[in-house]
């Protein structure tokens, strides 16, 4: 079950929210969220529920281990468990494959079913393990809260990937006003408006330009599928990731924000402290420092830096498309530590360089292998084909739609950060004046249409992609 479909909107999530209200024990209510989560991952994965239970039951008896013993072997048994599944279940088909080309073998490839969401109950049942070994978290002796905790359903399949000690009090004590179920319902249908409206748009163009082959592709079609690429993947991702903020907020959690806003910046630094924020903490602090971070030299700094982006190109999915990824934008983080003058250019130009890295990186992250992302990129630069076919191929896509939607998305990753953060604002205030009141009530009826409008949209359109199947 995803959340940009009818059964989440229509059925799901009105029955949980209602029985959730209904109930006033602390326990009973957490009870609910179990089940109604199970039930959430069931509904697409029943057999990989037992997985999930079991990720559950192996990391709450590895921390209650740690909290009696702070043993650097249990510590290494614990991330070996967690990332070996993940290994089995993501990377076997990867690794068998990469080791039949390199050594010229021809054993079978195994075809293994990803569990979904698997990157990110797996990450967030090592962060709590590797806190409790710390001493930053205590141990929950109870295993049906950690079962919770992995297993909530609001950030279960696509993140953001929460850390134990960010809702631990809330697991316990969290109170719901309608106040607060208000702003999180809001927040949720934003979330929903960018993913069915702006990335679903996006992503009809960028399967056009991708899946259709070279042959047609000019420069046209390859800068308008490189550009329809590059906002469905932050609108789907920011668009889930809004979703699962609100929908925490409703039931009384608390998650932090995943981007801010990644599209405004004006170095690749910048882009990666406002992009997937929860992974890009998460390797710094489970990954980069413990290698030794910038404190064991530069030449030390270098190669941690290109191990932390190859495990996140990797992270992200088994193929080199993504490690390459990776990698290539750890190449401009270490050129702009090195070059320190290129952030002294004018803004303009740091804005364009940014943006012109992130979108050829995006290229290669959406492409099926690197000799596609290789040819696509060659078509964006020199596709200098405008013949009958190759211009067809490029309008097919070129609807007012599209066109309108856009428009949207620029406008939304753009100026209208500062009107959102204005809005947001006025939550938690004491009393508003009656023009903040008015835009206030204004933004829930606006969320309102919105909800109906993508409603709509879901009933009557076939084309409802979900793209963390690969993550």
């Amino acid at each position: 079950m995803v959340f940009s479909s009818l059964v989440f909107l229509c059925i799901f999530l009105p029955v949980v929210l209602i029985l959730h209200s209904a109930v006033g024990n602390r326990k009973v209510k957490n009870g609910l969220l179990l089940a109604a989560s199970l039930l959430f991952y069931a509904y697409g994965e029943p057999v990989y529920v037992l997985l999930m239970l079991l990720s559950a039951l192996y990391n709450y008896l590895f921390a209650l281990l740690l909290s009696k013993r702070r043993s650097k072997c249990v510590l290494a048994s614990a991330i070996a468990v967690n990332i070996g599944i993940l290994c089995v279940f993501k990377y076997t088909g990867f690794l068998v494959s990469n080791l039949n080309n390199a050594l010229g073998l021809a054993f079978h490839v195994p075809e293994i079913a990803l569990p979904i969401g698997i990157s990110f109950f797996t990450f967030q049942a090592l962060s709590y393990v590797i806190d409790v070994y710390r001493g930053e978290v205590a141990v929950q002796r109870n295993y049906f809260k950690v079962l919770l905790y992995i297993s909530l359903f609001p950030q279960l399949i696509a993140g953001p990937i929460v850390r134990y000690r960010d809702i631990e009090r809330e697991i316990d004590n969290r109170t719901v006003t309608l106040g607060d179920a208000a702003v999180g319902m809001r927040r949720f249908i934003a979330g929903l408006g960018k993913k069915v409206l702006i990335a679903n748009a996006m992503g009809a163009a960028a399967d056009h330009f991708f899946n259709g082959g070279a042959a047609n592709l000019n420069i046209i079609g390859a800068w308008m599928g490189a550009v329809a690429y590059l906002m469905q993947i932050y609108f789907d991702f920011s668009g889930y990731s809004d979703m699962a903020i609100g929908l925490g907020r409703m039931f009384g959690f608390h998650f932090k924000e995943n981007f801010n806003h990644p599209y405004i910046s004006s170095t690749m630094q910048e882009f990666w402290r406002r992009w997937h924020i929860s992974l890009s903490s998460w390797f710094r602090d489970y990954v980069y420092i413990p290698l030794g971070g910038n404190r064991k030299g530069k030449v030390r700094t270098v190669i941690n830096r290109i191990i932390v982006f190859f495990l996140t190109g990797l992270w992200h999915g088994a193929n080199w498309t993504f490690v390459i990824w990776g990698l290539f934008h750890g190449f401009f983080l270490l050129l702009e530590e090195a070059v320190p003058k290129l952030k002294k250019l004018p803004g303009a130009i740091l804005h364009i360089y940014t943006l012109l890295a992130v979108t050829v990186g995006f290229v290669i992250f959406r492409a099926d292998t690197l000799g596609d992302a290789f040819v696509f990129i060659g078509r964006m630069f020199a596709g200098f084909d405008f013949s009958r076919a190759a211009v067809s191929h490029a309008l097919t896509a070129a609807t007012p739609w599209f066109f309108t939607m856009l428009a949207a998305a620029v406008i939304c990753c753009g100026p209208f950060e500062k009107l959102t953060r204005r809005i947001s604002g006025l939550e938690g205030k004491g009393e508003l004046t009656g023009k903040e009141s008015i835009v206030r009530t204004g933004t829930f009826v606006l969320a309102a249409m919105l909800l109906m409008w993508c409603v709509i949209r879901l009933a009557g359109a076939g084309y409802n992609p979900f793209i963390y199947f690969r993550f």
